[in-house]
């Protein structure tokens, strides 16, 4: 099956890629999509600014809602350089930690807020 092409510049609605919410819609696109089991090419080309905010949403939280062989076998990216691509895969890793242990890191953030 050919992956479905999703523009993230259109979803986003801007070159600029910088706010959760509008990483929020891309994530709704992408996982709509992972669900039904179709592959989605997820294309960055024409995007002038990332920042981990709109990834963690778009990307981070899809390992909360799916198992890590399924995002990796179902979605693909395209048109980052590497700054961006070495931004990805740490938000990538932190959401990967997060969403295995995610009460160890609940309860570290509990402890911080109590000092």
């Amino acid at each position: 099956m050919d992956p479905v092409e999703l523009q993230v510049v259109a979803l986003a609605g801007a070159p600029y890629c910088v706010a959760s919410d509008d990483g929020q819609r891309v994530h709704g696109a992408v996982a709509e999509h992972l669900r039904a089991g179709r592959p989605v090419r997820l294309s960055f080309a024409g995007v002038e600014g990332l920042t981990s905010a709109f990834l963690n949403a778009a990307i981070g939280q899809l390992y909360g809602e799916f198992p890590p062989d399924r995002i990796r076998a179902l979605l693909s990216v395209e048109g980052l350089g590497d700054a961006d691509l070495l931004l990805l895969k740490r938000v990538v890793d932190r959401a990967k930690a997060y969403f295995a242990d995610r009460g160890q890191f609940e309860d570290a953030w509990a402890r911080a807020d109590d000092q």
